[in-house]
């Protein structure tokens, strides 16, 4: 979209202890989109106080196209036909991105260690990184994991203090298993914790067709509970069973997948 004889007036707040990043924002957007901005600044509380009395409005930056109010960032976005965010919105993208990260991370260290980025140890350790940074995220915040936590997990419901013990189980047997070691430890807890999750996952979904929200990367998420949230406690199970195996084996080798 291009209109470069087109001018938009932008208020915003350019105080000497703020700079409202919505205003800079905003006058992005519309340069970006070929508007010549007058950028107008409201640089003391007395004059965004009376900008917003004056117009009737209650939240600054404000941005003006031939001479009709648009309304602030979000509302910018939508005169420019952009999408704009739901906050409320369920999404995979916390959970998906973890996933990601964690598989990059443990490729290039496959990498660094053995020449190549596909090896059965790079699996071992997108599951064990995954586990910890899943921990990560929910140990921010262990109060709040907790209480969403007892929306389905059935040994929390039963024992409330197990919603607070998860995240450092899982960041643990996480860490013993990324070292390969202390096996008879990390082992145990992987397939307890992973068993538990993934049956209190698996009643709450699809026997009792609930509709929750997953705690699986911290209380405050909007991560719907279903087939992603089964994965992380299914890594677990397999993690551990794969480790009993490679012990009575009698070790690990490094296979190229």
């Amino acid at each position: 979209m291009s209109n470069p004889s087109r001018t938009a007036v932008l208020y915003r707040m350019v105080m000497p202890g703020h700079t409202c990043p919505w205003g800079l924002k905003a006058r992005h957007l519309l340069k970006s989109r070929g508007y010549v901005v007058d950028d107008r600044w409201l640089t003391t509380r007395e004059a965004v106080d009376a900008f917003k009395a004056e117009h009737g409005v209650t939240t600054t930056p404000q941005a003006f196209i031939d001479g009709q109010r648009i309304g602030g960032h979000d509302d910018l976005r939508r005169f420019l036909g952009l999408k704009v965010r739901d906050p409320k919105a369920l999404t995979y993208t916390p959970v998906l991105v973890v996933f990601l990260t964690t598989a990059v991370m443990a490729a290039m260290l496959s990498l660094t260690v053995h020449g190549t980025p596909l090896t059965v140890q790079a699996g071992e350790w997108f599951i064990a990184l995954s586990m910890m940074a899943l921990a990560m995220l929910k140990l921010q915040n262990v109060e709040s994991f907790s209480t969403m936590f007892l929306n389905y997990d059935l040994l929390a419901k039963r024992w409330v203090p197990y919603g607070k013990i998860y995240p450092f189980a899982e960041f643990g047997a996480g860490a013993l298993m990324l070292a390969g070691v202390l096996t008879w430890l990390s082992v145990p807890i992987a397939l307890f914790i992973g068993g538990i999750g993934a049956a209190s996952v698996f009643k709450a979904v699809y026997i009792d067709k609930r509709e929750l929200k997953c705690a699986c990367v911290g209380g405050d998420s909007n991560v719907p509970l279903g087939f992603l949230s089964l994965t992380e406690n299914l890594m677990m199970i397999a993690m551990a069973v794969w480790m009993v195996a490679m012990e009575v084996g009698g070790g690990r080798e490094m296979m190229a997948m």
